[in-house]
This record gives C-alpha cells, structure tokens and sequence, in this order.
C-alpha cells in the first residue's frame, strides 16, 4: 500500500496527491480601487490564534509556531472590521511566497482578497522582492483571483517542502 503525504512548512500530512500552480507577478499593473483602504493594515501577533484555526495546515501547535514565526518576522497585509479585527488578510512564508490567504465567510465576495493580494504585491515590488504563490490545483477562487491581477502560472516549475529530523 502507498500512502501518499503532503509536506508543507515543516508539517507532514497524510493525504491524497496535491498539485499547486505556481504563479508569479513581476509587476502590478493592476490598481485596485477601494474603499477598505482605510483599513489595510498588518496583522500582530494577537491574530495568531485567528489565522491558526482557519489556515489548512494550523490549527495545531505547530501552525500555531509556524504562524507566530511568519506573524512576527515577514510582512503581512489585512483588512479590519470597524473594531480593527481582521477580517482578511495574507500572509508571506519565509521563502517569499505570499499565502495564507484567507477571508472569514461572512466577509466573502467583497474584494477583500483582491484588495490584500495588490497591496502585497506592490509592497514585494517596491522594494526588489519576487511576488510569486503556490495555489493548489483545486483552489479556483484563489487562481482566479491571482490570475485576474495579472499573476501568470510558470507550468514549468516544481516545488516541494521537506523536514529533515535529526
């Protein structure tokens, strides 16, 4: 019996094959307009509880780390209600790719997304970063929204996550 697993940012998860587009933005040209903009600011580490109980890979300690980690060392975009609670936000891994993308449910179909996607990106460009994600292949809604900024999907390339325990 072959038991396939999926490795992500340091977790091994037992699942069915998942394959992600790679899609990169060597620049924004691609402005959104938006009324939110007010409230685009970065998230701390009081959201990390937040992010860990709706990330695919968290709701466990070691996403809980690996979130406080990302939280506190890499930039991170997101979208408040008017309590300044998060309501949407995006998240840079430690290699540079922009993930965690995620907007609660009842906040859904306003644009948050589209809105935290362009900010990131224009902050990476600004200041020399390569803007680039892993989106998995089901992951319609996320495709089509990087795609819909001006995203382009590299067929060409691979990636895997591997932890080594010595």
């Amino acid at each position: 019996m072959v038991q396939r697993l999926q490795v992500c940012c340091g977790h091994i998860y037992p699942r069915d094959s998942t394959h992600s587009h790679v899609l990169s933005c060597p620049f924004m040209s691609f402005h959104v307009h938006s009324q939110v903009a007010s409230r685009i600011s970065s998230l701390d580490l009081s959201h990390v509880d937040l992010v860990n109980k709706t990330w695919k890979f968290g709701g466990d300690e070691k996403g809980y780390s690996s979130i406080t980690n990302l939280i506190t060392n890499f930039p991170s975009c997101c979208i408040t209600d008017e309590h300044g609670q998060p309501v949407s936000w995006i998240l840079l891994y430690d290699y540079c790719a922009m993930g965690l993308l995620y907007t609660l449910h009842e906040h859904r179909g306003k644009g948050h997304a589209k809105v935290l996607i362009s900010t990131m990106a224009r902050r990476l460009i600004a200041e020399g970063f390569p803007v680039y994600c892993f989106i998995e292949e089901d992951n319609t809604l996320s495709y089509k929204a990087f795609t819909n900024l001006g995203f382009i999907e590299d067929p060409t390339y691979r990636a895997a996550w591997l932890e080594f325990n010595f």
